[in-house]
């Protein structure tokens, strides 16, 4: 895991970073998730992609960030894929898949908490909240 300081949110699944060891503003994918689109050229702001921007933000605001990798270490973007952990313990992605303001997205071979996310998914659906409700 490798502590870095978020520099702003992006998108809901989105985050640039700088790190303690290492370059600065440097942008991170988390792995295992999709949120709604925001910024992407020639998309149109998805529904709930506000609310999971400003989520994001919310999770982030002020704190530090732990980025665990699985086993890749770019996307085809150049983002660093990573897992995001408060200082609580909190995993940023499951948190926004449990707020229905994102969804389980997997690319193989970075699949180690998918069974996490799936839960989280089914949870958040059921519970009608976010993009899930009625």
């Amino acid at each position: 895991l490798k502590v870095t300081v978020p520099l702003f949110v992006a998108e809901g699944d989105t985050i640039r970073v700088d790190f303690d060891d290492g370059p600065a503003n440097q942008p991170v994918r988390y792995i295992g998730v999709d949120a709604p689109e925001t910024v992407a050229p020639g998309i149109p702001v998805q529904p709930f992609g506000p609310e999971a921007s400003n989520e994001n933000a919310r999770l982030l605001a002020g704190r530090r960030v732990c980025l665990e990798k699985d086993i890749s270490e770019r996307d085809r973007y150049s983002r660093l894929l990573r897992y995001a952990w408060l200082p609580d313990g909190t995993m940023v992605n499951e948190t926004l898949v449990l707020a229905g303001l994102a969804t389980v997205d997997t690319f193989p071979p970075d699949v180690k908490y998918v069974e996490q996310f799936t839960t989280a998914q089914a949870a958040a659906r059921e519970a009608g909240r976010g993009m899930w409700a009625p």
